[in-house]
């Protein structure tokens, strides 16, 4: 008769659900007051525009940063080749490896608004006291336009302020990512449909501010100073920051749940301490909590894989079942199981998608680099920085999103009959081919510029047009549209709902982990080179052998791009179940549910 009861009431509570649903969200989510949010005056796009306005902000001052750094450190404070671009590596390195402790820190205690808010104003402290090493005359790395010598005092405080850069990158870069995707609800199809496009036209924001950081910003930094760059930096973000305040009654909150790590070790002593148990024969005899009482967490239905986890949700019947309901490290959900096995089947993925970050890496420190010693001249005597040649990359992003959302999507609706068009592991596949293509033409142009410096040493590459660069620029652009967009949706879709800031970070420390395996990879390879003859890394690009390094990473690249495949077709999705299931199905026919790439 109670089994009876809670399904009337179950079937109730999904009906309330579907007549209130226009007007209300149920997703666990609340208003700036902490009420139900109404739908028509909360969240989707209204919302999102605000948000997506202070990432543009926070990406036109990072690759305002980023991009022209190794110059900095080579002409400004007098580094060598191999030092400047690990310093970059590291810098970069830290930047996208902070996230994961800001991310844990908005998902268990701060929230994802406060996380934002906080980081935002540190970033923009950073950005305030770089431009004060680059303004105040006691910190000015020397007096005149060209430093034969810096200041000693102008290098620590121009780290330390590329640095607190870093910090508030760490907890704006997770959460803000996250928080537009909290602007959609997953329950409602057509905000559903609306959230697969949220993270296309986020990195469309995305590429708006990267363009304009790498075009009008380092222009003023070459033609105009350093100064007056860090000032327009400073005054956008402190102008985004009252922006993405202003915002404030739109949105939609989800508040901090506790640390998410705390359920996940909860689940593996269960079931170390359970191991001697025999699992049942059917999966429907695992312990679930009723979908009535659940009101925070979604419900996951059951997978085959790491069943030695699964004896953390049997219910050993010579102990008291009361007592180990209530007891969260003796037995554990079915949903809970499933969420530490959702993160482990993930590192396979989060280990394969590497080395395309190596290859993102060369973009911003050798690509650059070469850049300098070419002919940058456009139309009679102007002349672009450098770094510039980057805003490339943007561009072939811009065109892959687009072509991406807006043509391949629709046709692989129809033909597939997905909604998604093709899954999320495709789409870093393809990516990731384009990686390999990048590193081939990179090796060859190299290659043909080294040529032209042996044949006229006095002159070098000058005489050999910059845009010679632009093919490899735009391929790696092209494949960051495919592989770091998926990953996004990637990262954020599959893990836990109490770990989506965390699951941006992880995303993130792909390119910070990369960075650092770069940075490995190049002191490994100049010490092998260097005992072999001649290193591959000189005190300059003509003296260096950068073609070598790039048909390294392109075999690299391809050898992964194989074992990547192998990972993602046997990975198995996510499978929730909808508000309107009253039961909880198994899920062990996995094949149905797995990529195929």
């Amino acid at each position: 008769m109670n089994k009876i009861n809670m399904e009337i009431e179950q079937v109730m509570k999904a009906e309330s659900v579907e007549i209130d649903g226009g007007k209300w969200v149920y997703d666990s989510s609340v208003d700036h007051k902490g009420r139900v949010p109404l739908r028509d005056s909360t969240g989707v796009w209204k919302a999102s525009l605000f948000i997506i306005a202070i990432e543009f902000s926070e990406r036109l001052s990072y690759f305002g940063i980023a991009t022209s750094l190794i110059i900095y450190l080579t002409k400004v404070i007098h580094q060598d080749l191999k030092t400047a671009a690990k310093s970059v590596n590291y810098w970069s390195g830290v930047t996208t490896l902070m996230p994961l402790l800001g991310g844990f820190l908005a998902d268990a205690y701060l929230g994802r608004f406060s996380t934002v808010l906080v980081s935002s104003t540190v970033y923009f402290l950073g950005l305030l006291l770089l431009t004060m090493s680059r303004v105040v005359p006691s910190l000015k790395p020397c007096d005149s336009n060209l430093c034969d010598e810096p200041r000693k005092v102008h290098e620590p405080i121009f780290f330390l302020a590329i640095y607190l850069i870093s910090i508030g990158t760490g907890g704006h870069k997770p959460s803000l990512e996250s928080f537009g995707a909290d602007q959609f609800d997953d329950e409602n199809p057509e905000e559903r449909r609306k959230k697969m496009s949220f993270f296309n036209w986020w990195n469309f924001g995305l590429c708006c501010g990267l363009l304009l950081g790498v075009t009008l910003i380092v222009y003023v930094q070459e033609h105009v100073s350093w100064a007056m760059a860090d000032i327009i930096l400073t005054v956008v973000m402190a102008s985004s920051i009252a922006i993405f305040i202003a915002g404030r009654p739109s949105y939609r909150y989800r508040k901090a749940t506790g640390s998410p790590f705390t359920p996940m070790l909860q689940v593996l002593v269960a079931a170390i301490r359970k191991r001697n148990l025999h699992l049942p024969s059917n999966p429907s005899h695992l312990h679930e909590v009723p979908k009535s009482e659940t009101t925070q967490r979604k419900l996951l239905g059951h997978t085959t894989k790491l069943k030695f986890l699964d004896k953390a949700a049997i219910l050993d019947h010579t102990q008291d079942s009361i007592e180990q309901q209530q007891n969260a490290w003796k037995l554990a959900t079915v949903t809970k199981v499933e969420e530490l096995k959702l993160l482990i089947n993930m590192i396979p993925i989060w280990l394969t998608t590497l080395p395309f970050g190596i290859c993102v890496a060369q973009a911003a420190t050798f690509f650059i680099k070469q850049g300098m010693t070419m002919n940058r001249k456009i139309i009679h005597n102007f002349e672009i920085p450098p770094a510039s040649i980057y805003a490339l990359t943007a561009v072939g992003m811009i065109i892959s999103v687009t072509i991406y959302d807006k043509i391949l999507v629709p046709f692989m609706r129809r033909a597939t009959g997905s909604e998604r068009g093709i899954s999320i592991l495709q789409r870093i596949g393809i990516g990731m081919i384009f990686s390999v293509s990048t590193m081939v033409v990179a090796a060859l142009v190299e290659r043909k510029r080294l040529n032209v410096v042996h044949k006229n040493p006095f002159e070098g590459s000058a005489s050999m047009s910059v845009f010679w660069l632009a093919p490899q620029f735009l391929i790696i652009g092209i494949g960051d549209g495919f592989t770091l967009v998926g990953l996004q949706e990637y990262f954020y879709d599959q893990v836990p709902d109490t770990m989506r800031s965390l699951g941006i970070a992880l995303y993130l420390s792909v390119i910070g982990a990369a960075n650092f395996i770069s940075s490995l990879l190049i002191t490994i390879v100049d010490h092998i080179t260097e005992n072999s003859g001649k290193s591959w890394f000189g005190k300059d690009l003509n003296s260096s052998h950068l073609d070598y390094f790039y048909w390294l990473l392109a075999t690299i690249t391809a050898v992964n791009l194989c074992v990547y495949a192998f990972v993602a077709r046997s990975y198995t999705y996510k499978n929730v179940h909808s508000m309107t299931t009253m039961a909880v199905a198994d899920c062990d026919d996995g094949d149905n549910h797995k990529a195929m790439v």
